[in-house]
């Protein structure tokens, strides 16, 4: 599909799309309620101010797309890959998005709570001012993220080098500073 106007478009459990390829699209204030994606590309597609609620974005492949004020609950976006996607106000509250692919991703100001981000690239992600709050981290790649000013309180950060991360003024919770000074070598108790 290409070149299409979607704008305000409703998606439910019966909009299935395999293999797919959208390019261009608008996608401004799509609602979506159970749609599934899998094994589809997004290629500048404005999700500007969409809604989506317990779909599934499987194994899909997002290029130059702008999530602009997009809201994601109960989500899935297993194994998908995040390309040169612009993310200002984007919030994803619960759902799946384990093995994503956000490396370099700019973040700042993104909202992400009770996510599960399990083995998620993260690498070199710009979270600056981000919340990531109640989120399994474990096992995510998170070389040199930028975490300056986000909110981490109750996520699982045991993948997280405290020494390889920019982290001044980032908010964490007691638990999660024991596990960092542990991780620095110190004796905790």
């Amino acid at each position: 599909m290409r070149d299409e106007d979607w704008y305000g478009r409703e998606l439910g459990p019966r909009d299935r799309y395999e293999g797919y390829a959208f390019y261009d699209l608008d996608w401004t204030e799509v609602v979506s309620e159970g749609a599934v994606f899998d094994g589809c590309v997004f290629s500048g597609v404005a999700f500007n101010t969409s809604r989506h609620t317990g779909s599934a974005f499987l194994n899909c492949s997002f290029r130059g797309c702008s999530f602009f004020d997009a809201r994601f609950e109960g989500c899935k976006a297993v194994g998908s890959d995040f390309q040169r996607a612009a993310f200002r106000l984007l919030a994803v509250d619960g759902g799946d998005w384990s093995f994503a692919a956000l490396p370099g991703a700019d973040l700042r100001g993104a909202s992400f709570d009770g996510v599960r981000l399990r083995e998620a690239d993260l690498t070199g992600a710009r979270l600056e001012e981000a919340v990531l709050t109640r989120c399994d981290l474990s096992g995510a790649a998170l070389d040199g993220v930028r975490l300056a000013g986000a909110d981490l309180r109750g996520s699982d950060l045991s993948a997280l080098d405290p020494q390889a991360a920019q982290a001044r003024g980032t908010r964490i919770d007691l638990d999660q500073a024991a596990l960092l000074a542990a991780a620095l070598g110190y004796e905790v108790g």
